[in-house]
């Protein structure tokens, strides 16, 4: 196809949506096409000059009469400057809120050019934020107004119809992951850093949130160590690391659980564990477990989420009702105790990311999806949800 010019906005900070965004700005860049980040700092992941891809960032000033800085308006601003000094083809959004709607205001803004506007939605603009009341109708506005909507899985596209009434298709392009990058056989520091041969070593990966339930995680571990030598690494910081750590501490297990904090490159950390651990309320995808996966770890989870399109129960993984952490510590004592199952699970989880969720795929999926857009075609290179709302 020939090279576009695609502007790409998201939150820059660690987290699944700025994770995928990133990723995907990368690799349509190797393959020639003009790429431009739009938002206040440069994006998590992105550490060096590359080829066709490029930052601009939005500033934001704070006048006496606002009581905080506005963001979408600069914003907006700055997308419809960019879009006509580099004549972009696309704005392609990742969550609803604030870009969807600083989308439409560019565009409207802009005399000498027209961009199509993509919007992804990744979870929690569509389960928390747009489900504020206060935040709903601008929300279901800014989805409706795209010329182009796609959704992480199959799960969050239902949940987007069903909640904002949505009456345009969806299209499910779901996250990926760098094969190369993410396998068993990435370089990593040495596992006896952490683990004497004898214990196993489970994983997790969070921003930390309430809706990431790290407790349930170290209750998991908890019965988990009673049960077989075990250790736990956690990486990531949020609003509930201080309550995990006094867990960790009132349970006893300080000298068991490493708090690893923000890691860049976890790669290099996820083959060291033998599971990996998502009990989280809501998964709208699941993009550490892919990545866990990817590395040949199998993962332990929560159903009647996302990752039901992720995880093949007892098959690649296992997954429980929300808060069941009696029945996840045992499912992952009896796989941790049986070294034959637990390399079978292994083997498929790392086979199942590698193929059904490689970054070339996917990559392909969002060309044509933005070929479609471009062309006023409905989407129908993969899977698509058009349904009557309720």
């Amino acid at each position: 196809m020939d090279n576009l010019r695609i502007g790409i906005t998201c939150y820059p900070v660690a987290g699944g949506s700025g994770i995928v965004a990133t990723e995907l700005g990368i690799k349509l860049a190797e393959r020639g096409h003009q790429v431009h980040f739009l938002a206040y700092a440069l994006p998590f992941r992105l550490d060096q000059f590359r080829p066709n891809l490029y930052f601009h960032e939005v500033e934001t000033v704070a006048y006496q009469l606002f009581k905080h800085p506005p963001y979408t308006l600069p914003l907006a601003a700055k997308m419809a400057e960019v879009s006509c000094e580099w004549k972009l083809d696309i704005l392609h959004v990742h969550y609803a809120i604030p870009h969807a709607t600083a989308a439409f205001l560019a565009r409207q803004m802009t005399d000498c050019c027209a961009p199509k506007i993509i919007t992804t939605l990744h979870g929690t603009d569509i389960t928390l934020v747009g489900a504020d009341k206060s935040f709903y109708d601008i929300t279901r506005f800014s989805i409706r107004a795209s010329d182009g909507i796609t959704a992480v899985s199959k799960y969050l596209a239902d949940e987007t119809i069903q909640e904002f009434a949505i009456d345009k298709p969806i299209e499910v392009i779901p996250n990926f992951i760098d094969t190369a990058r993410f396998n068993p056989c990435t370089a990593c520091p040495e596992r006896s850093r952490f683990a004497s041969p004898e214990e196993k070593i489970l994983c997790h990966i969070s921003n930390f949130r309430p809706v990431k339930r790290v407790m349930d995680v170290i209750e998991i571990f908890r019965l988990v160590q009673q049960a077989l030598p075990a250790r736990l690494l956690l990486v990531g910081e949020g609003p509930d690391t201080m309550l995990v750590r006094r867990e960790v501490k009132k349970n006893g297990l300080a000298d068991r659980v490493t708090f690893l904090g923000s890691q860049d490159k976890v790669e290099q950390i996820l083959p060291l564990a033998d599971l990996f651990l998502c009990p989280s309320e809501e998964e709208s995808f699941g993009l550490a477990a892919l990545e866990a996966m990817g590395c040949g770890v199998p993962v332990i989870g929560t159903g009647g989420t996302g990752l039901i399109e992720l995880v093949d129960h007892d098959v690649d993984g296992f997954l429980f009702p929300i808060g069941d952490t009696a029945d996840m510590a045992s499912a992952a004592v009896a796989l941790l105790k049986d070294e034959r199952r637990l390399k079978e699970f292994k083997k498929r989880a790392t086979e199942k990311a590698h193929h059904d969720f490689n970054a070339d795929a996917i990559v392909d999926h969002y060309e044509r999806y933005y070929r479609q857009i471009l062309e006023g075609r409905d989407a129908t290179g993969g899977s698509c949800c058009r349904r009557t709302p309720r």
